[in-house]
């Protein structure tokens, strides 16, 4: 049995003022929530037992939890009073986590789809403390990269950390494999970095059992949903995923797809008003006169979400 963890307590602040009424992982994509999309995804990997941090919002993330949890998917929540960074966030939850031989932790903030049980069987096979999954993607000139040795060890960290023998880098999925072995080891202190804190000091004494797991574009697909722009195109340029039929999930829970906007349920437009490119959340109503692009409506106005361009 394998369990898992989603970080959702940060605090959003790049998708602000999105974020002073959802905690990100509560926002809809494609009217479902980005938290549902990925209990879905471990669902699909045979992971049932779930622990979410919160801290921001945190009635949010249980409300979009409570709508939208696959069916035989237990979720149990680990609040906390103020922010404990990865770190923290995981060791407070680690007598949940360490119920498993080794388990799964990834960000909250992403649409995910690759073949986590196979990473899994690797982190396993190989007795790895940890298994960091990275992508190789363009966008590593924006997000950074990891270096990893030809047998998987991780080398590099971005700019923090260079102990040469790189052989390949890729992007950081935001998705870790921890044995118990590593959860045992964490720093006793409340508030950390996993990745800063506890890995690096591991790396700099020449601890080659944290791998990073490096896939391909083909086998692996991953969204961030951290900024204005993000959002917008995972709504209205959804990527596929193998495991669940967004769309269909969507208009089943009665999500309504009119033309280039996304109405969530419950929501309303009124005749004359005129949308393009709207996400529009749930049992919000949208008077006659208002006139949108690119935007979200919540808590009874605009939020524009992309900069105009000029004429």
């Amino acid at each position: 049995m394998t369990r898992a963890m989603i970080l959702a307590a940060g605090l959003g602040t790049r998708l602000r003022p999105l974020t002073d009424y959802r905690a990100k992982p509560a926002l809809p994509v494609r009217g479902v929530p980005v938290i549902a999309t990925l209990l879905e995804f471990l669902a699909h990997h045979g992971i049932h037992e779930v622990i979410i941090n919160l801290h921001h919002l945190p009635q949010t993330i249980r409300d979009a939890v409570a709508a939208w949890t696959p069916e035989g998917t237990h979720v149990v929540f680990s609040e906390e009073d103020r922010p404990l960074g990865t770190g923290g966030g995981i060791r407070q939850a680690r007598s949940f986590l360490m119920e498993s031989d080794h388990s799964v932790v990834l960000a909250g903030d992403m649409l995910l789809d690759f073949d986590l049980s196979d990473v899994i069987s690797r982190h396993t096979a190989k007795q790895d403390l940890a298994t960091l999954v990275l992508l190789e993607d363009s966008r590593v000139e924006r997000f950074g990269s990891i270096g990893i040795s030809k047998g998987g060890a991780v080398r590099r960290i971005a700019s923090s950390l260079d102990l040469g023998g790189e052989a390949a880098a890729g992007l950081f999925t935001g998705v870790r494999v921890f044995s118990r072995e590593a959860l045992e080891a964490f720093p006793e202190r409340d508030d950390f970095e996993d990745v800063r804190d506890w890995m690096l000091p591991e790396l700099e004494a020449d601890n080659e059992r944290i791998r990073g797991e490096l896939l391909g574009a083909p086998g692996c697909m991953w969204e961030p949903v951290g900024t204005p722009d993000e959002y917008l195109r995972v709504n209205f340029a959804p990527p596929p995923l193998s495991y669940l039929d967004l769309d269909a999930r969507a208009r089943n829970a009665g999500v309504q797809f009119d033309g280039d906007n996304v109405l969530c349920r419950g929501a309303k437009i009124e005749n004359g008003a005129r949308l393009d490119h709207c996400v529009v959340f749930e049992d919000e109503h949208v008077p006659a006169r208002v006139r949108a692009s690119h935007s979200a409506f919540v808590a009874g106005r605009v939020h524009e979400l992309q900069e105009p361009h000029p004429a």
